[in-house]
C-alpha cells in the first residue's frame, strides 16, 4: 500500500513528490525514482546541510600547493569545521618535505581568517608523500592503506597548468596521474564521491558546450602507449598534428582525462567541475585574494606597471572570468549533492560548467576599462609609464603598437640602464610579456557558450544558509567592483606594496605624465623645425589645419552663447 502523496509510474516504481534528477525525461533512463525501502533514507538525508555531510568524513584533496587547491582547503577546514581528516598528496620538492611545504602553505596570509576562527586546525591536515607521475603515486604501503581504509571524497585538483608544457609531460600529469588516481579509489572501501577539477575549454573547438563529456580527440590509451616508445624530437613534431584546433596541451590533456573519469571511473560516484578563466577570490576568505602571476593576473600587473600597452584581443569577446572562491564553492556543493544522492546517482557523470558568460556578461573591452582606471587611482610602485592598454583584433596595427610602445621604449631604457652602469632588463621583460600574450590571445579574441544548468539546479537545491556560506550565483557579482579588488589583490598579495605607499605611487604617476608631456613637445618641435619649417607646402597645410580648428572652436563658443 502506497503511502499519501506517492504515485505509481512505469510498472509499479514508485515516486513520492521529490525531484528528478535535472536530466530525467519520458525519453531518459536516468530518471530518479525510489524503491519503497529508500524513500525514508532519501527523506533523512536530503535534509542534511554541505557542513553536516561533511562532519567526521576524511577527505583526499590533490594539487593543495597550487592556486585552487589552497583555497579549497582553507574554506573546507573554515565553513565544515567539524570534517575529520584531510589527506593532502604532495611532492617533495626543493629540498622541502611534504610536511615543510604544508606548512609554508598554511602559514600564508590566505589561512589568516581561519586561525582567527579555528586555530587548532592544523591537526586536521595529514601530508602524504606522493609523486603523482611517477607508478601507483609513489605511495608508500602504509600510507596507501590508510588511504584506502579511510577516504569518503576525493578532490582532485592536481594538473600541469603550463599552455607550453610539452605533450609528454602534460599528458603523464593531467591523464596518466588522473588514471591511476581512480584505480586508487576504485580499491577504497569507503568512497563517496570523486570530484574532478577540469576546464570549462576542454572543448573549446566547440562554440557551444553542454554539461557533458564529449568523445575525445583520440584514445587515451593508444596515446599514452605511443608516448612509451616515442623519443621527445618526435612528440614534439607531432603534438600540432594532435593538438589540432585546440591552442595547447594543457586543453588538449584536459579533454582526454575527462575521458579518462568518466570510462575507468564508470562504478565510481563521479562528477566535474569545468571553471573558465580563474581569478581572484570574490568574497572570500577576503576579496581579491591572489598569490600568482598565471592568466590574467600578469597582464594586470603589466599593464598597471605601463609595461603592457597593447594587446591583441577583441573589446566586444566574452571575457568569462570566474572567481576562485565561486569555483572552489561550486565543487564543495557538487562533492555534497553527488555524495548524499549516491544511492540513486544517475548513471551518466554530472558535469558543471563554472563559468559567467552566459549569466552575467562582461567583456574585454570593459576588462581593460577597469582595470586602467583602477590603476590610474591607485597605481602601482614604481610604474615604468602611466597605465594605457589599446586592444586590438588587427594583425598590422598590432605589429605596428607592439613595436612602438614595447619594443622601442624598452630597448631605449636599457640603453639607460647600460649607460648608468645597471643590468639591462626591459628588453626580457617584453620577451616574457609577449609569450604570455601569445598564449592567451586565442581566449581574449573569441567567445564561447556554455550551458549551466546543472550548476543552477545546485544551487537551487542548497539550503538558504548554505546558499550564503557556498555562494556560486554569480549573477551577484559586481564586475566594476571585482575587478578593482582583483587589481588591489596583485599589489598588496603578489608584489607585496603596502597601501601606506599610494602616496608617493600617484605623486611618481604624475611625475611620469609630466615627462610624458613634456617629450610630447619636444617632439612637436622637433617635428616642426625639420619637416614643417622648411617646406612651404607643409606650412600651408598646417596653417589651414589650424585656421579649421580655430573656426570650429569659434562656431561651437557661438552656438552654446546663442543656446544660454
Amino acid at each position: 500500500m502506497l503511502r499519501k502523496g506517492c504515485r505509481r509510474r512505469r510498472r509499479g516504481a514508485v515516486q513520492c513528490g521529490w525531484p528528478l534528477h535535472p536530466h530525467a525525461g519520458s525519453s531518459s533512463p536516468q530518471i530518479w525514482i525510489l524503491s519503497l525501502r529508500n524513500q525514508s533514507l532519501y527523506r533523512k538525508i536530503r535534509m542534511v546541510s554541505i557542513p553536516e555531510y561533511y562532519e567526521g568524513k576524511n577527505v583526499l584533496l590533490t594539487g593543495a600547493t597550487g592556486f585552487l587547491g589552497k583555497v579549497l582547503l582553507e574554506k573546507l577546514l573554515r565553513s565544515c569545521p567539524k570534517v575529520n581528516l584531510v589527506y593532502v598528496l604532495v611532492r617533495q620538492k626543493a629540498g622541502q618535505t611534504p610536511q615543510e611545504r604544508v606548512e609554508e602553505i598554511i602559514s600564508g596570509k590566505l589561512f589568516d581568517r581561519l586561525r582567527d576562527e579555528n586555530p587548532d586546525f592544523k591537526e586536521k591536515i595529514v601530508a602524504i608523500n606522493s609523486e603523482l607521475t611517477q607508478p601507483k603515486l609513489a605511495l608508500s604501503e602504509e600510507d596507501k592503506e590508510i588511504i584506502i581504509d579511510s577516504t569518503n571524497i576525493i578532490f582532485h585538483c592536481a594538473a600541469t597548468v603550463r599552455f607550453n608544457e610539452n605533450l609528454r609531460d602534460a599528458v603523464q600529469l593531467n591523464v596518466i596521474a588522473t588514471r591511476q588516481l581512480i584505480f586508487l579509489a576504485q580499491q577504497m572501501k569507503n568512497l563517496e564521491v570523486f570530484m574532478h577539477v577540469s576546464t570549462a575549454y576542454a572543448y573549446c573547438n566547440r562554440k557551444h558546450i553542454e554539461e557533458v563529456v564529449y568523445p575525445p580527440p583520440v584514445d587515451p590509451k593508444k596515446l599514452i602507449d605511443s608516448l612509451e616508445w616515442m623519443d621527445d624530437g618526435l612528440v614534439n613534431d607531432i603534438t600540432p598534428k594532435l593538438i589540432g584546433d585546440r591552442p595547447n596541451t594543457y586543453i588538449y590533456t584536459k579533454a582526454l582525462a575527462e575521458y579518462v573519469v568518466q570510462q575507468e571511473g564508470a562504478k565510481l560516484n563521479v562528477a566535474i567541475v569545468r571553471p573558465s578563466i580563474v581569478g581572484a577570490s570574490w568574497k572570500e576568505p577576503f576579496p581579491g585574494w591572489i598569490d600568482n602571476f598565471n592568466g590574467p593576473s600578469g597582464l594586470f600587473i603589466a599593464a598597471g606597471k605601463g609595461i603592457l600597452r597593447t594587446m591583441r584581443a577583441s573589446n566586444n569577446a566574452l571575457a568569462d572570468l570566474v572567481p576562485v572562491d565561486v569555483v572552489v564553492n561550486t565543487s564543495l556543493a557538487a562533492a555534497w549533492y553527488s555524495g548524499v544522492n549516491r544511492y540513486m546517482r544517475p548513471r551518466n557523470i554530472m558535469v558543471y560548467n563554472c563559468t559567467t558568460g552566459s549569466t552575467n556578461p562582461f567583456h574585454w573591452g570593459e576588462v581593460e576599462y577597469h582595470v586602467i582606471s583602477t590603476f590610474k587611482r591607485n597605481p602601482l610602485e614604481q610604474a615604468f609609464r602611466r597605465p594605457n592598454v589599446n586592444l586590438t583584433s588587427n594583425h598590422l596595427l598590432y605589429h605596428y603598437w607592439i613595436a612602438v610602445s614595447h619594443k622601442a621604449p624598452a630597448f631605449l631604457y636599457d640603453i639607460y640602464l647600460r649607460m648608468t652602469g645597471r643590468s639591462p632588463r626591459m628588453m626580457k621583460t617584453i620577451t616574457r610579456l609577449h609569450k604570455a600574450m601569445m598564449f592567451l590571445e586565442y581566449f581574449t579574441s573569441n567567445s564561447w557558450v556554455w550551458n549551466t544548468d546543472n550548476v543552477n539546479m545546485l544551487m537551487n537545491q542548497l539550503n538558504p544558509e548554505d546558499k550564503k556560506t557556498f555562494n556560486i550565483d554569480v549573477r551577484q557579482l559586481h564586475w566594476a567592483e571585482y575587478i578593482e579588488n582583483y587589481c588591489m589583490g596583485t599589489k598588496k598579495y603578489v608584489l607585496n606594496e603596502e597601501m601606506s605607499g599610494l602616496p608617493a605611487a600617484r605623486k611618481h604617476l604624475n611625475k611620469l605624465r609630466n615627462i610624458r608631456y613634456g617629450f610630447n613637445t619636444i617632439l612637436v618641435i622637433l617635428i616642426w623645425r625639420i619637416f614643417i619649417a622648411r617646406s612651404q607646402m607643409a606650412r600651408n597645410i598646417w596653417y589651414f589645419v589650424v585656421s579649421l580648428c580655430y573656426k570650429f572652436l569659434s562656431y561651437f563658443r557661438a552656438s552654446s552663447t546663442m543656446r544660454y
